[in-house]
């Protein structure tokens, strides 16, 4: 059997070596049309800052150690130009010219492209860069020899922000421009409020909701939506990519959502006889089962070796994917896993939020830093939907123990029951995961009615009080409007302060003891909700609704 692999990197070298080690006997050729088959697209923008020092590091196989280890015939440089079903066949072009390879068996996994908008003057730019390879870095490296100051990202996805750190380590000046209204759209709003506080704390300049309409001076100038003009020495377009199916659709092979190439749970495309993977084909939000564009590294990895598991005999099943990433910002952490509040919204999804903030380790121990914790679940039958986490250190690990839970199928019911590694060093007796759980299952028991932070202005006007419970010492770091104030342990003694007949919304620093209120109070026949996040998240989310 012959098997051809169109793409290398993460899907397509993972499919050729699993496919090796389960059969010595197939030939595998796997054409790459860059000079560079394995490399590590993940570290690009940490060589820039010289984090990484050395660029082998990012080089994690060449074609001639491939083909020492797995005999397998790696041929870089050799760009796959049309596919022939029918015939079973690619044609191929490299330096000599064009020429035809046959296939028993043909793996696509061109990957994606960096989104290249039409905005008028980008085509007579020299200083406007994309970042998803080798070749790309090297471009920006050279430019970057130049004289630099004034850098701008279009884009704070993940890749965006990750190349405004690395840029501004470099000890340029560094601002971001996002259409969106937030940094880090995959986030919701609040939890993306913490990363774009500690990207200006550190003095990048953030600009949201706004967006490049023009190019101007060979690229130097830069004319916003808003008419406001921006002078940039170099400029990094990171505002996503598109999936690279020229080729399967040359050769009339279904696509779906943004020309993803469609495949059935065998990996295999409408010809059963070429399968696809990574980056260029939709995938099923596992979550919700929907289709989605999914181009994350770890998903790329598990469906090549899983192609060349069934390409085998073995079975195995595409199961589809729930999205979880990670990104550090300077000096903080933020990680997601499964679908936002927004997209568990969008999706008719009932559900139930809650915000947790805990340690990530014994708060005791010298070194612990907060982490703010954000858990998305159906009110009724516990299933997590998502998560979300900011923090310094130990975000990576709560989040992949939520996307474990959510790939297992445990709701927020199993949380508490979750026993986790602890000793003072590593974590907390009542891990802020279980934490989530117990704040989860008190709503879902009815035990805690929650409120959320955008919410608060809208209960403001239809009369409802907030009751503000934190000690008189904190109240130094701002206040809520329509709030009266009895701290948490003088509240017994002073109920006859409030009116029974009057609906409060209680609130404290991080939620804790405004639960203890909210407790209190509903034993005593008070109407009462609690500002899930408390005063923290509130303080980030909407610091201009606060007064001092």
């Amino acid at each position: 059997m012959k098997v051809i692999i169109i793409g290398g990197v993460a899907g397509g070298m993972s499919a050729a070596t699993r496919l090796r080690r389960l059969k010595e006997d197939v030939e595998i050729i796997v054409l790459e049309k860059g000079p560079y088959v394995s490399f590590a697209n993940c570290g690009l923008p940490y060589y820039i800052s010289g984090e990484i020092a050395d660029r082998n590091q990012l080089l994690v196989q060449t074609s001639e150690k491939l083909k020492e280890r797995f005999n397998i015939d790696v041929r870089p440089n050799n760009e796959a130009l049309q596919i022939f079903p029918d015939n079973k066949s690619v044609t191929v072009k490299n330096e000599d010219g064009e020429y035809e390879e046959f296939y028993d068996k043909l793996i696509l996994s061109p990957g994606a492209n960096p989104i290249m908008p039409a905005i008028p003057g980008i085509e007579k730019s020299d200083n406007i860069y994309t970042l998803r390879k080798i070749t790309d870095l090297d471009e920006i490296m050279e430019a970057l020899q130049e004289e630099v100051k004034n850098v701008t990202v279009i884009g704070a996805g993940f890749i965006g922000l990750e190349m405004a750190e690395n840029l501004y380590n470099r000890g340029l000046n560094v601002r971001i421009v996002e259409k969106a209204p937030q940094v880090l759209p995959a986030l919701d709003e609040e939890m993306a409020a913490f990363v774009q506080n500690e990207l200006t704390s550190q003095g990048i300049e953030v600009i949201t909701s706004n967006s490049v309409e023009e190019f101007k001076a060979n690229g130097t100038q830069l004319i916003l939506a808003d008419s406001k003009q921006l002078a940039s020495d170099l400029t990094i377009l990171s505002i996503g990519v598109q999936p690279e199916s020229k080729l399967a659709k040359d050769a009339n092979l279904k696509t779906g959502i943004k020309d993803s190439i469609t495949v059935d749970k065998h990996y295999q495309t409408s010809d059963p006889d070429i399968y696809a993977i990574g980056d260029a084909i939709s995938v099923q939000q596992q979550v919700n089962g929907q289709e989605a564009l999914i181009s994350l590294a770890s998903p790329a990895n598990r469906q090549g070796r899983q192609v060349a598991d069934i390409i085998a005999g073995l079975s195995r099943k595409n199961l589809g994917s729930i999205s979880t990433a990670i990104v550090r910002v300077f000096n903080l952490s933020a990680a997601s896993t499964g679908l936002n509040e927004r997209v568990a919204k969008q999706a008719g999804l009932s559900i139930a939020v809650v915000h947790v903030n805990g340690q990530d380790h014994a708060s005791y121990f010298p070194g612990s830093t907060g982490i703010t914790l954000k858990l998305i679940f159906n009110p009724k039958t516990g299933e997590i939907y998502g998560a979300q986490g900011i923090g310094q250190k130990g975000v990576d690990k709560r989040i992949d123990i939520l996307a474990t839970a959510i790939k297992a199928g445990l709701t927020v019911m199993d949380l508490p029951e979750l026993e986790l590694s602890y000793a003072p060093p590593f974590g907390a007796a009542k891990d802020v995961v279980n934490i989530a759980g117990y704040t989860a299952l008190n709503v879902m028991e009815g035990l805690s009615q929650n409120i959320q932070w955008y919410e608060l202005e809208e209960a403001f006007a239809k009369g409802k009080i907030l009751l503000d419970v934190r000690s008189d010492n904190e109240l130094k770091a701002g206040k809520f409007k329509n709030s009266i104030h009895i701290p948490l342990d003088q509240l017994r003694n002073r109920l006859s302060e409030l009116d029974p007949s009057q609906e409060y919304i209680v609130s404290c620093h991080t939620g804790l003891r405004s639960y203890m209120a909210e407790r209190i109070l509903k034993q005593n026949d008070f109407y009462v909700e609690n500002l899930d996040g408390a005063f923290a998240l509130y303080k980030t989310a909407r610091p201009e609704n606060l007064i001092d």
